[in-house]
């Protein structure tokens, strides 16, 4: 897997090139289209046999790679492909930060292999590995998670998105005391920040799409925290009426064609199986994770964080591209 490293980064390096030069355009489409359109070409060059086990796009019917689609020359090593082209595309079409374009590598059969939907996912580092239980209420594992790392409740930091679906979540946990950093968007760098090493966030809990879940987890997994998910209808998500209703019996149908559970709670190695992943996020816009796109006098400059889990590196990759 360490050979795919390089093509990896430059896969997410093009798909953010591509969709860059239309931040602020308002066409969060558009913006997904170019870099689908990048990643592909970028991925057909590469000496894999690659399928799309997960990937961002059917819930917003925008352009995507394919769940189940085929990538790579047809030669090579099989590899399972989780992606999500720009995450964050209402940020770039907005002009605002934190938009990432992510993808994450792993040997077939390692990753789960499921539908683009709602997922309920607990983040948090090496040290409170083990005290987490998406199965107890989060005030439980808000307790628990500070006493795992030795620190009172009005000292815990977590971070979770800005969303309706989510202001239970943070009145309840601003109750206990604890420190809340809601953001926009983009809870793949939100995981991945909680399991650095200089983290500003002890835990990430949020619920948002299930392709951001799977590649956080490659990145958790190879970074030695903890993660739990679970996956949840369109209903328990978007509230109760007859529209949700029948998106949420669709999800249900493809679920159990692609052989995952919905409300069961998959732990981190069900989520990601074993250590050889790679996991490769280029800024779009800037943001507390990598920085975004630069137009520099002779070109342009891209930041990518290059994570491989077989041997437990972490880099921030610089590229000045000119022409």
């Amino acid at each position: 897997m360490m050979s795919l490293a390089w093509p990896l980064f430059r896969i997410t390096e093009q798909a953010a090139l591509a969709a860059w030069p239309q931040t602020g355009c308002g066409d969060k489409n558009k913006i997904d289209g170019l870099a689908v359109t990048a990643m592909r070409e970028a991925l057909n060059s590469v000496a894999i046999r690659g399928r799309i086990v997960i990937g961002e796009g059917e819930i917003d019917r925008a352009p995507m790679l394919w769940i189940g689609e085929e990538v790579g020359s047809g030669a090579g090593p099989e590899v399972d492909i989780a992606v999500d082209p720009i995450e964050g595309t209402r940020m770039v079409a907005m002009g605002q930060s934190n938009a990432l374009a992510v993808m994450a590598f792993a040997p077939r059969g390692s990753l789960l292999h499921a539908p683009d939907m709602y997922m309920k996912k607990l983040v948090v580092n090496r040290f409170a590995k083990g005290a987490i239980n998406l199965a107890l209420p989060l005030a439980d594992n808000l307790r628990n998670v500070a006493a795992a790392l030795g620190k009172p409740l009005e000292r815990l930091r977590m971070v979770t998105l800005d969303k309706p679906r989510l202001q239970p979540a943070i009145a309840e946990a601003t109750r206990l005391g604890v420190k809340v950093f809601a953001l926009p968007d983009g809870d793949v760098a939100a995981s991945v920040l909680a399991c650095m090493q200089e983290n500003p966030y002890d835990l990430m809990y949020t619920i948002g799409g299930a392709p951001e879940g799977v590649i956080s987890a490659c990145a958790v997994k190879a970074l030695g925290g903890d993660m739990q998910a679970e996956l949840i209808d369109f209903c328990e998500a978007k509230g109760d009426n007859a529209d949700n209703r029948l998106i949420a019996t669709q999800e249900r149908q493809r679920c159990a064609e692609m052989g995952v559970e919905v409300n069961r709670i998959y732990a981190l190695d069900e989520l990601v199986g074993g250590n050889k992943i790679l996991f490769s996020a280029t800024g779009v816009t800037g943001g507390d994770l990598v920085k975004g796109i630069q137009q520099v006098a002779n070109g342009v400059r891209t930041q990518t964080l290059l994570i491989g889990g077989a041997d437990r590196t972490c880099n921030i990759i610089d590229s000045l591209h000119s022409w």
